[in-house]
């Protein structure tokens, strides 16, 4: 008989989180696996990526953009629609207050985090008794399957520094004592969830994402029209970032970067894909830096496989990562790869071997930079290196198959 797996995601955007979790269901055997899928917040282009065989629990999926205009619209909506289910929001009212004031103390406020709780409460419970359910993602995702997913078995999945990246226990409430098994995609990420919980430690266990490097390699051989920016371009360097617009990805710490570089007189660009709520603040930083045709915002592409295929380097200068998928692509690509030294990428990285880690600041990045655009040999190296890297660790299935045994 097949084992019934429920995942549940907070949204279905296309960032690399939602990306594994296609690679992830693709592995697992249809023969074996009644798989069906709950996203929080329904909105995302990856529903279009999932396989066929998969059941959507979501009323007609929408597959536009998480993060455009009308992506922050039906955020709202569902915010609101959850708030009033069954006027179940008011009685987090105090919850919401509380953890609003501890934000505002440490001059940390994170909106997103404090609606998890209204978002999960509020979302109407399948009434199937599943025989695994998934939480795959942090916050949202992870309070519903917890506190109101019928399942024999519940896992959920850490993809963050769970620290730096702002939850806590006031947030989490009690939602890990009901989860039977923890998967943490890399070991930093797994230590900086136990300094909240050690008490869970004997629960956690190593998940390394699972990423389709024969499509990304297949698909990186397709074309980029030749109205893109990134082709018109006629700069000697094409250097790539593949990430959201927020807060963790340090922007504003490239663009003075760049500014540097060009300084130095070394004729690069920088591209961005990606989108997020930074963008206008952004595109002013570029505009007083006077970058704007040189530090180019690219927004979000279904297909972002070319662009690193034809980049000089690729970039990952961020604050901190679980695992990076992006980095991950770059590396099924055999990109050369700087990053910032910081959790998730230094498990991904190996400094002067497979490529070259960096303080975080504009200075740092712009000398790494330059120093490999001097030596194309080195580049060659680290090439070499990523298409080495191994990406694929089917062993880390063990812990997962264990729950459905």
């Amino acid at each position: 008989m097949k084992k019934k797996i429920l995942f549940v995601i907070n949204t279905m955007g296309r960032a690399g989180a939602e990306r594994a979790l296609v690679s992830f269901i693709n592995t697992l055997p249809q023969e074996q696996c009644d798989i069906s899928l709950l996203s929080l917040i329904n909105r995302g282009e990856t529903f279009d990526e999932l396989p066929a065989h998969v059941t959507v629990l979501n009323k007609k999926p929408d597959n536009r953009s998480v993060l455009s205009f009308g992506g922050k619209i039906a955020l709202i909506k569902t915010t609101l629609r959850c708030f009033f289910y069954h006027l179940r929001g008011f009685s987090l009212l105090g919850y919401v207050i509380k953890n609003l004031w501890l934000q505002l103390r440490q001059h940390r406020l994170q909106p997103d985090k404090l609606l998890w709780r209204i978002l999960a409460k509020g979302t109407k419970a399948p009434e199937e008794t599943y025989d695994l359910a998934v939480a795959y993602l942090e916050g949202g995702s992870t309070y519903f399957v917890a506190d109101f997913v019928h399942a024999k078995q519940k896992a959920a999945f850490i993809h963050i520094d769970y620290v730096k990246a702002g939850y806590t226990k006031r947030l989490d409430l009690d939602a890990y004592d009901k989860i039977h098994r923890i998967f943490s995609v890399s070991k930093e990420a797994g230590e900086s969830f136990l300094t909240l919980y050690p008490q869970h430690r004997e629960k956690l266990f190593l998940f390394r994402n699972i990423i389709d490097t024969d499509r990304i390699r297949k698909e990186s051989m397709q074309t980029i029209p030749s109205s893109d920016l990134f082709l018109k371009s006629q700069t000697a360097y094409k250097l790539l970032t593949v990430g959201r617009l927020n807060p963790q990805k340090a922007y504003e710490i490239a663009i003075p970067a760049l500014r540097i570089l060009r300084n130095r007189g070394i004729d690069a660009d920088w591209f961005v894909l990606g989108e997020g709520p930074l963008k206008k603040k952004l595109k002013k930083q570029i505009q007083r830096e006077h970058l704007q045709q040189h530090f180019i915002l690219l927004g979000s592409r279904p297909n972002p496989y070319p662009y690193y295929r034809l980049a000089t380097l690729y970039l990952h200068c961020t604050r901190f990562e679980g695992k990076s998928i992006a980095i991950e692509e770059a590396q099924a690509l055999g990109k050369a790869i700087i990053a910032s030294d910081c959790t998730g990428n230094r498990e991904q990285i190996r400094h002067q071997e497979t490529g070259l880690l960096v303080p975080l600041n504009a200075n740092a990045i712009a000398d790494a930079i330059e120093e490999l655009i001097n030596q194309p040999e080195q580049i060659q190296a680290f090439e070499q290196a990523s298409h080495s890297v191994q990406l694929i660790h089917r062993e880390d299935l063990a812990a997962f198959w264990e729950l459905l045994a």
